[in-house]
């Protein structure tokens, strides 16, 4: 009996999963640390993966038009942003910007940005796209 190379077990579970944020973590059971370092990075250069940050990846696919490897996410770069967080236990809310936005602004929030509440130093970017922090006021 022959069992299944660790990268395509790794690419069957992001394939059946509803999520779109995967911590390396998620794959320990799978393989040992470098293991699961190798076999993500050999999804990522297949285009299957992005990583978005430290230990965080992404679902994707391809763009149709420029071939290239883009979030596969629905709601782009901030829900991915968002699922991330919530994923590594983070307590954040919406930014002000986007509160207002929220209450009636016309005026559209040109990127992610949330307050953190408590210690985050993590940097979840992913192109030209990057979450920006606020701190919480203590």
């Amino acid at each position: 009996m022959r069992t299944e190379p660790l990268k395509t077990r790794i690419r069957d579970k992001i394939r059946k999963s509803r999520r779109t944020v995967f911590l390396r973590d998620d794959f320990a059971v799978l393989g040992d640390y470098d293991q699961v370092g190798r076999a993500l990075r050999q999804l990522e250069a297949q285009g299957r993966v992005v990583r978005v940050g430290k230990g965080l990846y992404a679902k994707a696919r391809q763009n149709r038009i420029t071939g290239q490897p883009m979030l596969a996410a629905p709601g782009g770069f901030t829900q991915v942003a968002k699922e991330a967080l919530n994923r590594l236990g983070v307590q954040w809310e919406p930014a002000s910007a986007e509160k207002a936005y929220q209450a009636g602004s016309t005026q559209i929030p040109a990127r992610v940005v949330v307050r953190v509440k408590g210690p985050f130093q993590r940097r979840i970017a992913y192109g030209k796209y990057r979450l920006g922090i606020e701190r919480a006021s203590a």
